[in-house]
């Protein structure tokens, strides 16, 4: 054994180096001693290349570190030309070192200069040094630096120096952003996190402007202590922590424990990760080299990183998010935390990857003011939950879990899909100005609210809102909503720790009509399945979930399930109107089958001299392509028809409405869309039959527009849409948009929108 500053060292494999558990503990000590010293910063960055370097029989150790000009500039080396310190500087697409902070990732090679990434910079004197080994300086997911190793012989470093120099990287990167260099004059740019002004543009997923302060949905817990004393505690407390992790997830599948944070879709994935044996031996081996369980968690995550986030396959990137939240979760438990609902601030922006309903409905809506997304869709359902909040919800930011820090500033446009991170006084000022007008706008919409919405040439549009949640009633008091058009039954079923029974569901829908009062409500029976999994229930995974088991189709596969809720529909009513409506009928015979549950639970419920509802209407939702040319058939069996032109136009198109991708490549405002709103509005005219629209274009002005011109009377939609579309319905002329519009119909165009558009302004649509 020889030693070098105090630290052991052992023999490696082939004559190599490997530092011992003891000696690891010692340098790391070492080095976080030296970093603590009464000198400047350059002399102690000096003093720990130099320790790292004979620590692991290296010729040269040098430090790079992120200037705010998106730089690494070599700060300290052992074995280089001391006149490039501070002198050397490559950007992030450049160089070896460049390419060990892009793919956040260590980089091994044997001959250094053959590599194709190699960049010569004459002035450092490493033409001699044919090997290189450099790991990252990773801090919250972001590199902040890279640490290098050098050597004259050409060989490939062994996988325990490269794990020695990955924890010595880890402690480095956790001094530095301490805050130890921090506030120095010659350090004083050092890219540790964001600090500039960024705009970032996306997709609107909520109307609105919002301007708060970043709440990250799930907080990392930062490890405090990173060495520990007792390795064979710590890993006692660690395997400890997961025994208590696996609970926890198993509890949320048994129905046993509340929600709280992860989304529906990938509990089964948690559960999967969760009792990974690779999983659980990369943590314990971590421990045992002397980390802390916490630190072992944060060394195992980075390792992911750098692994799945270059990963060719979306979905093994996909599942980068399902671990970053696992090793979220088992910080959480390490440090005695639980998972319940977490108090926000006053104007918090919610920032997240991804979001499910009910992840959303776990924070103080009075104090969240706007969301943040780097994924999702429009159609997702935590977008619908945002919308019937009146919540701005911007989407698909890339990188913004990357670009925000815990309490920055941040701007929501709802209106544009842009982003402002730490936003200039004069952005603050602009997004003032409009939130004011908004705030204007709301208090005219407020004055029309009892107003009914009448077209200029005579033509009464009823106007309905879309609902999923109890407290959604306050929000039909203050937008002046004649009723509700859709009243999502599921979301009761997702936000529920187990399955809902019929007292439950039954109590829940008397609260609905009771607020109600005089007022129509929609119900439309269970939407499950697709986008929507309940913890609860096991689904077996489907090639293409949104054709697959879901809506009616699950409904009339697990019958009780369906006439349980029909029977607390029909308790619920207790002898007032009752609107029954199935979601995804493709056949008639589907229907025919659901009506015939209902006419099996009014019969049970006579039988047993229980009251009936005054009047009884059961519904289709028109979404399935193939009614369009059987609606002859259908609507004679129907009390009345909601056109979904949610799953219509997804299903229209055959384009996934919750790919990204996708979202936005077909607009509604297309030929073959309008065509097909036509024939189902003149069928169910000639019928008699009741029809009304409750997609979410329905929110919309424009589309609102076209809906009104294609002789719709009945729109259902957001709350936050009911005024702005009641206003452009007060200043339309019906008969002659309808005329202007059919004539379109004919185009050969993609898209009619900008035609549409100048349309509305020709005829003076306040829009």
């Amino acid at each position: 054994m020889g030693k070098a500053h105090g630290v052991t060292i052992r023999p490696g494999i082939k004559g190599q180096s490997k530092l011992a558990a003891p000696g690891q503990r010692g340098l790391l000590r070492q080095i976080r001693e030296t970093m603590e010293e009464g000198q400047s910063a350059q002399a102690r960055l000096d003093m720990v290349v130099r320790i790292i370097a004979n620590s692991m029989v290296a010729e040269v150790c040098s430090i790079y570190l992120r200037r705010t000009s998106e730089e690494l500039e070599l700060f300290a080396t052992q074995g280089l030309k001391a006149e490039a310190v501070h002198k050397t500087r490559m950007r992030l697409s450049e160089g070896l070192v460049g390419e060990v902070a892009r793919a956040g990732a260590p980089l091994n090679i044997m001959d250094a200069l053959s590599h194709p990434s190699f960049s010569y910079r004459p002035e450092t004197g490493e033409d001699p040094y044919k090997s290189f080994l450099g790991v990252p300086l990773l801090r919250g997911g972001r590199t902040i630096g890279v640490l290098v190793v050098q050597n004259m012989a050409a060989r490939k470093y062994e996988d325990e120096e490269v794990e020695d120099l990955q924890i010595i990287a880890m402690v480095l990167a956790e001094i530095v952003t301490a805050g130890d260099l921090v506030g120095i004059e010659e350090l004083k740019d050092i890219e540790l996190a964001p600090t500039r002004p960024e705009r970032l543009k996306g997709s609107v997923f909520a109307d609105g402007i919002s301007l708060g302060v970043v709440v990250l949905h799930e907080v990392p817990v930062t490890p405090e202590h990173l060495l520990s004393e007792d390795s064979a505690a710590e890993e006692i407390r660690l395997l400890t922590a997961i025994d208590a992790l696996r609970d926890q997830i198993d509890q949320m599948f048994e129905g046993q424990h509340g929600l709280a944070g992860p989304t529906f879709d990938v509990l089964e994935t948690y559960r999967m990760f969760a009792h990974d044996r690779n999983w659980v031996r990369n943590l314990t081996e971590a421990v045992k080299s002397g980390l802390t369980a916490e630190a072992a968690v944060e060394r195992v995550r980075n390792e992911q990183r750098a692994r799945l986030n270059n990963a060719r396959d979306a979905y093994m990137r996909e599942r980068l998010h399902d671990m970053e939240d696992l090793a979220n979760r088992l910080l959480r438990v390490l440090a005695g935390k639980n998972t319940a609902r977490r108090l926000i601030p006053d104007n918090s922006i919610l920032v997240a990857r991804d979001l499910g309903p009910a992840d959303l409905l776990e924070y103080d809506r009075e104090k969240l003011k706007g969301i943040l997304l780097e994924e999702g869709s429009s159609s997702n359902h935590a977008a619908i939950v945002a919308r019937a909040l009146q919540i701005p919800c911007v989407g698909r930011l890339q990188n913004l879990r990357d670009r925000v820090s815990q309490g920055d500033a941040v701007i929501v446009d709802g209106e544009t899909g842009e982003a402002y991170l730490r936003p200039r006084p004069d952005i603050i000022e602009a997004a003032t100005a409009r939130m004011d007008v908004r705030a204007q706008r709301r208090a005219e919409f407020t004055k029309i609210k009892d107003t009914a919405a009448v077209t200029k040439d005579g033509h009464r549009i009823t106007l309905l809102m879309n609902a999923g949640l109890e407290f959604d009633i306050e929000i039909m008091n203050e937008t002046g909503a004649e009723g509700i058009g859709l009243f999502r039954t599921e979301f009761q079923f997702m936000v529920s720790e187990d399955l809902p029974r019929l007292k439950r569901q039954t109590e829940l829908y008397e609260r609905i009509m009771d607020g109600a009062g005089d007022r129509p409500v929609t119900f439309r029976t269970l939407d499950l399945g697709g986008d929507k999994i309940l913890p609860y229930m096991e689904m077996e995974r489907e090639e293409n979930p949104a054709l697959g088991w879901r809506a009616i189709r699950m409904g009339l596969d697990r019958p009780a399930l369906l006439r349980m809720q029909i029977r607390a529909l029909l308790t619920a009513a207790r002898g007032r109107e009752l609107r029954i409506m199935f979601p995804m009928v493709a056949s008639i015979d589907e229907f025919r089958q659901a009506r015939d549950m209902v006419d099996i639970e009014c019969s049970w419920a006579r039988r047993r001299g229980r009251p009936l509802p005054s009047l009884l209407r059961v519904g289709a939702m028109i979404e399935c392509p193939s009614l369009l040319w059987h609606l002859d058939a259908l609507l004679p069996l129907v009390d009345f028809a909601s056109v979904g032109t949610n799953d219509l136009t997804q299903y229209l198109f055959a384009a996934d409405r919750t790919n990204p991708r996708m979202n936005d490549r077909y607009d509604p405002l297309s030929p073959p869309m309008l065509r097909a709103l036509a024939s189902i509005q003149k069928a169910a005219e000639e019928s008699g039959t009741p029809v009304s629209v409750c997609g979410e274009i329905a929110g919309r002005p424009l589309e609102a527009f076209v809906l009104v011109a294609l002789g719709f009377n009945r729109l259902s939609m957001p709350p936050a849409g009911l005024g702005q579309v009641k206003r452009m319905i007060l200043s339309c002329d019906r008969e002659a948009a309808g005329r202007a519009i059919t004539k379109m119909m004919g185009s050969s165009n993609g898209s009619l929108r900008n035609e549409i558009l100048s349309l509305a302004r020709k005829l003076n649509v306040d829009l």
